[in-house]
């Protein structure tokens, strides 16, 4: 039925309608060239909150430090496009006002918690030689722990780092790391085929600042299985809400 109406022209949202509720039907080509790109790629960067963990981790400091709803409604907006990245951060520390200390206390509290077949989709690729990379616009001090959980590293970490005073009380972020502002996931992108002269890297998260770093990367993958956020389910090579869908491709 599904092909019938395909051929009698109806789109593909029309399809998914079909296909029950929340479903999503993309452009076959893409996906099957997507498909092949993994399956050919020399690296792999990964953001981190809502793809590599359920969280997002500005989100969990600044329910730490009791500003979670302020803060929340920033980032939805930073990851959906809405704002310029800089400016999203700035604004939301400035909001939280985090310390060193209180970041501490707030880690040992809050631990990263993987979406389901992440570690698998990890070891898969490690298993076939692909480098991979984890490119956050959160912060390192949440960042490094995961990578080190996954056996990522440390190096393979482009994330953002808060600086304190002498006193340990918020000053201001590094403001020169790529993923502090907007551009900055295609801009690591480009600094890794360039340095490291990857012919194939492949793009993975849930949000528009990911979708923006195709190009100069190869193929954009979407993931839905936390936030699903239409303008990147509509505009990813391939959008998947379960790591299976990838396992099988990486099989």
């Amino acid at each position: 039925v599904v092909v019938a109406l395909v051929a009698m022209g109806h789109s593909l949202a029309g399809t998914a309608a079909l296909l029950g509720k929340g479903a999503f039907v993309g452009d076959p080509a893409r996906i099957q060239a997507a498909k092949r790109t993994l399956m050919n790629a020399n690296a792999v960067c990964f953001d981190v909150d809502s793809t590599v963990v359920a969280t997002e981790g500005i989100d969990l400091l600044a329910a730490c430090f009791g500003v979670y709803d302020e803060v929340a409604a920033l980032t939805k907006r930073a990851m959906e496009g809405h704002v310029m990245f800089q400016d999203a951060m700035a604004q939301r520390l400035e909001i939280m006002q985090p310390t060193r200390e209180g970041i501490e206390q707030c880690l040992q509290q809050e631990k990263p918690r993987f979406t389901r077949g992440m570690r698998k989709v990890m070891q898969r690729l490690k298993d076939r030689g692909v480098d991979i990379y984890l490119v956050s616009g959160g912060f390192t001090v949440m960042v490094e722990p995961i990578a080190d959980s996954l056996g990522i590293p440390r190096e393979n970490v482009f994330a953002n780092t808060i600086l304190f005073d002498d006193e340990g009380k918020y000053k201001d972020f590094d403001r020169t790391a790529y993923t502090s502002q907007s551009g900055g996931k295609p801009a690591v992108v480009e600094h890794l085929k360039k340095t490291k002269g990857y012919a194939t890297v492949v793009m993975v998260g849930d949000g528009a600042t990911d979708m923006d770093a195709r190009p100069p990367a190869d193929a954009f993958i979407g993931y839905g299985g936390v936030q699903v956020r239409p303008g990147v389910r509509d505009g990813a090579d391939w959008f998947v809400t379960d790591w299976r869908d990838v396992l099988r491709v990486l099989a």
